[in-house]
């Protein structure tokens, strides 16, 4: 099992903590990931690091597809595995329709066809075999709908990259599930309960099964996002978590959308997943933290004490030597000696 450091978007002021990743790094960590939501983007942070490291890979952790064209998108992945010696990772994801509409200003649409649409555009652009052309519901390369010029005409990338270069999703409803078997190379869950993977297992299958050809667990990289929190003081540990896991359940979307809802359902915390959003979406933020249960934070997380995250970390690394897991992407902001006590017990 691989390790690997996930750094989240801004709030009000970003920056990046180089020696956590520099750390990171020389412990043997596979990965370090950028993200994105509606204020610090995720490409320029992921160069950042390239630049100031040597041997750690990056991944953007999610690029949102509709902000840019999936030949941007393209270029960008081209460019940064060129420069940092092919260390880059693409992560894509649709994002939301309250971000990508009230946010970027354009249509949400269909995000699983966009997902496919996507990723075959930029497959074809990364191979190079032929000038690039797609005729779908979200994109035409040639462009000839309205306002077009009528002198667009398929191209070729100038620059040659490597056609193995891969592609993550982030992915946790069933149809994304099977659509990211089916087309990419991984996935990586907000997060995950290693005790629940039968929640993935049939759809897994049902991608690979679809896949263009044989395809299976052996072949697809599942890096769950996995909140680091050391401390003796377990409930102190715990807050942050419960109010990430609050704003996502009960907040980010609206009734009816929200997929990480509906995750939480199906892991079997259906009451408590209702009461986070109709408290949250009506304004009541620390009632909804407080519907939040222990056990969901404990299953999805690496929380507590030494000797309680070195337990956790059985489960996780059982889960790894079945093929379920293949890196654990901490998250939260843990401290310097988390990440040397987690190396220690899984390098």
């Amino acid at each position: 099992m691989r390790l690997g450091l996930f750094q989240g978007y801004s709030g009000p002021n970003f920056s990046i903590d180089m020696d956590v990743v520099l750390e990171a790094e020389n412990l043997g960590f596979d990965s370090v990931w950028t993200s994105e939501a509606y204020g610090s983007d995720a490409v320029t942070p992921a160069a950042w690091i390239l630049a100031r490291t040597s041997c750690i890979n990056v991944g953007t952790g999610i690029i949102q597809m509709p902000a840019r064209t999936p030949a941007c998108a393209a270029m960008t992945a081209l460019t940064l595995q060129a420069l940092s010696g092919g260390r880059f990772i693409l992560g894509i994801g649709p994002s939301g329709p309250q971000v990508i509409e009230g946010w970027h200003g354009v249509a949400y649409g269909r995000p699983l066809t966009r997902t496919r649409e996507y990723i075959s555009i930029i497959r074809q652009i990364f191979a190079r075999e032929a000038p690039v052309t797609h005729d779908g519901f979200h994109y035409q390369l040639p462009y000839t709908g309205a306002g077009a010029s009528g002198l667009g005409k398929p191209l070729k990338s100038i620059l040659h990259g490597d056609p193995s270069l891969k592609i993550f999703t982030a992915a946790v409803a069933p149809a994304g599930i099977r659509t990211a078997a089916e087309i990419a190379d991984g996935m990586f869950p907000i997060f995950m309960s290693p005790e629940r993977f039968d929640v993935f297992e049939d759809d897994l299958e049902a991608g690979f099964a679809a896949a263009a050809a044989a395809k299976g667990l052996a072949d697809f990289e599942i890096a769950p996002i996995v909140p680091l929190a050391m401390g003796d003081d377990i409930e102190a540990c715990r807050q942050p978590i419960r109010r990430h896991l609050a704003l996502y359940i009960g907040g980010m979307g609206a009734p009816g959308k929200n997929f990480y809802n509906d995750y939480a359902k199906r892991l079997g915390f259906e009451e408590a997943a209702v009461k986070m959003q109709q408290l949250y979406l009506t304004g009541k933020k620390a009632e909804a933290e407080a519907e939040v249960p222990e056990a969901l934070i404990d299953a999805i997380a690496l929380v507590g004490p030494r000797e309680r995250i070195k337990e956790r970390l059985a489960v996780w690394k059982d889960a790894a030597k079945e093929g379920k897991v293949s890196s654990l992407l901490l998250s939260g902001g843990a401290s310097l000696d988390a990440l040397r006590f987690v190396a220690e017990e899984v390098l």
